[in-house]
C-alpha cells in the first residue's frame, strides 16, 4: 500500500490597499513567478497577527497595522510535489491591514523578490494567485462567516 503524504499549511495574508492600489509581492512559485498577496506561512506557536506584521515588513518592506479580519480561505487538494502526489491542505487566515511606515524593500533569500503596488483595476490582468481575488471579495462583500460565497 502507497503511503499517503499529507501537508497542512498554515499562513496568514494582507490585504493593504491606498490610493487605489494594491499592495502585492511576486512569488517565486514551483511553474513561474506569480503576484501574490504580502504574507506567509505562521512559524511554530506564532499567533497569525503577529505572522501577517512579521510577512509583510520581510516581503515589502513596510510597517504594517491590522484593521480588521477578513476571512478564512480553506483549500485542500492533490499537488504534486518532486514527482509525489501530496493531499495538501492550506489555510490562509487573510486580514485588510494598512502601512504605518517604512519604504517599499524586496525580500532576498526567501519566497519572494518583489514588491510593488498596482492599480486595483488592473490586478485581474495581472498573473496572480487566486487567493488575491478571494480576499479582495471578502473586502468587498465582508460576509458574516468569513467565507467568499463565489468561490465555494
Amino acid at each position: 500500500m502507497t503511503e499517503i503524504v499529507r501537508n497542512l499549511r498554515v499562513a496568514a495574508y494582507a490585504v493593504v490597499i491606498d490610493d487605489g492600489r494594491l499592495l502585492l509581492s511576486r512569488w517565486l512559485g514551483p511553474d513561474r513567478p506569480r503576484w501574490i498577496l504580502p504574507g506567509g506561512g505562521l512559524d511554530h506557536g506564532e499567533d497569525p497577527y503577529d505572522a501577517v506584521v512579521r510577512e509583510v515588513f520581510e516581503e515589502t518592506g513596510y510597517h504594517a497595522e491590522v484593521d480588521r479580519l477578513l476571512g478564512i480561505q480553506n483549500v485542500h487538494g492533490p499537488v504534486v510535489r518532486d514527482g509525489v502526489e501530496v493531499d495538501y491542505h492550506r489555510i490562509r487566515i487573510l486580514y485588510e491591514a494598512h502601512v504605518v511606515g517604512g519604504e517599499l524593500t524586496f525580500e532576498v533569500g526567501g519566497s519572494t523578490d518583489q514588491a510593488a503596488w498596482f492599480p486595483l483595476d488592473e490586478v485581474p490582468a495581472l498573473d496572480h494567485v487566486e487567493s488575491v481575488d478571494y480576499a479582495l471579495e471578502l473586502l468587498r462583500t465582508s460576509p458574516r462567516d468569513g467565507r467568499a460565497a463565489s468561490f465555494t
